[in-house]
């Protein structure tokens, strides 16, 4: 990690000089300082009860992308809501806003940054921070930024302060060489999207850090991710969300992929409950610091076909756009996750059918499928 040589310097000579005599090692920091921006000393997320004192104390970067506030829900009702904090670049909504502690957090201000960490006692870090891939290759600096240097100061942090650091992954990593049909834990990755590049890095550098400093880094490889929380950005999975919109608000959909184009898929409590679990695993019991996780690998076709057994009037139709095509088609169509199933107990809830139904539950009584029904 960087080192300020002349400032560790002149510290180790002024307590070499101290006359108690206690032995006092320097640990090379980034750097020593202290940010203007303080954080207010009675900000609500300093209040900790007792009760709540034995559990871990939490910051999500980029909290507030699709997992970021579903995860800090979660992790408010296992370790109580005061051991949370929610941080965003961005103006969070009201809701999300009062539902929890909430702080700007800059992952490029790496003296803010540390400066958070430090005064707020933080002991686990889920980084979520990250440009995706569509965003990305349209603004490759902006992504390299964000995705690789922005990492690289939470990797500082999280060694220089021991913190058990998660940092998600994604089947972007991998390629159009990768094995597809399964892919493994342990397989070529050559993506083709600086997301996907930057992702493979941060496996790698994870894995580095925890070799090298001893950093506790755990990493989960997402498939696509379905919330009924969220509206459909336009990435390559987000078809399995339109699909419902679609199908709920005007009985029509275009798909921008082909019908027989598989991708392995999650319901988003899957997810969060998956990224709960491999943090609070033992560290003994993990083989690897990034693991492959899986619920259910489906076509377009498919889906289509569960949908209409809710909604039988929904029309189809497919015009495909050939550079999210071309992506999907470098991606796994099935992840092999028996790693973690078998070192840390990992288990999916939510099948095809049971997705589909709670994604209806979730989308409103008032919509065409209450209808249909």
């Amino acid at each position: 990690m960087p080192i300020v040589k002349n400032v560790s310097r002149a510290v180790s000579q002024l307590l070499q000089s101290s006359g108690c005599g206690c032995g006092i090692s320097i640990v090379p920091v980034r750097c020593i300082g202290v940010s203007p921006r303080q954080v207010a000393s009675d900000a609500s997320f300093h209040s900790v009860s007792f009760s709540e004192s034995d559990h871990p104390r939490v910051l999500i970067t980029g909290g507030l992308g699709q997992l970021g506030v579903g995860l800090a829900k979660l992790l408010r009702k296992h370790f109580g809501k005061n051991n949370v904090i929610l941080s965003d670049i961005r103006k969070p909504a009201d809701n999300v806003f009062y539902s929890g502690p909430f702080i700007y957090a800059d992952i490029l201000d790496y003296k803010n940054l540390r400066e958070i960490v430090v005064n707020n006692r933080i002991t686990w870090l889920f980084h979520y921070s990250a440009l995706l891939s569509a965003v990305g290759e349209a603004n490759v600096p902006l992504a390299r930024a964000v995705n690789i240097t922005g990492l690289h100061n939470v990797l500082d942090i999280a060694a220089e302060h021991n913190l058990r650091l998660f940092v998600p992954s994604t089947i972007g990593a991998f390629g159009p060489t990768s094995p597809r049909d399964p892919t493994p834990d342990l397989c070529i990755q050559r993506p083709r999207t600086i997301y996907g590049v930057s992702k493979v890095h941060a496996e790698l550098m994870g894995e580095y850090y925890h070799y090298r400093y001893g950093l506790d880094f755990r990493c989960l490889r997402y498939p696509g991710i379905i919330s009924a929380d969220s509206q459909p950005g336009g990435g390559t999975t987000d078809y399995a969300v339109q699909i419902f919109h679609d199908a709920m608000k005007t009985g029509k959909f275009q798909c921008n992929l082909k019908p027989d184009t598989r991708l392995p898929m999650m319901y988003i409590d899957d997810c969060l409950r998956a990224t709960l679990e491999v943090m609070e695993a033992p560290a003994e019991a993990l083989s690897m610091r990034t693991y492959n996780i899986s619920a259910m690998s489906f076509t377009p076709e498919e889906l289509a076909q569960e949908v209409q057994k809710h909604v039988p009037e929904l029309q189809v139709t497919y015009n495909v756009d050939e550079v999210r095509q071309a992506i999907a088609d470098s991606w796994p169509m099935n992840f092999d996750d028996r790693n973690a199933r078998r070192d840390w107990g990992w288990k999916h809830d939510y099948d095809l059918p049971e997705l589909v139904t709670t994604m209806f539950s979730f989308l409103g009584s008032d919509s065409r499928i209450a209808q249909a029904n």
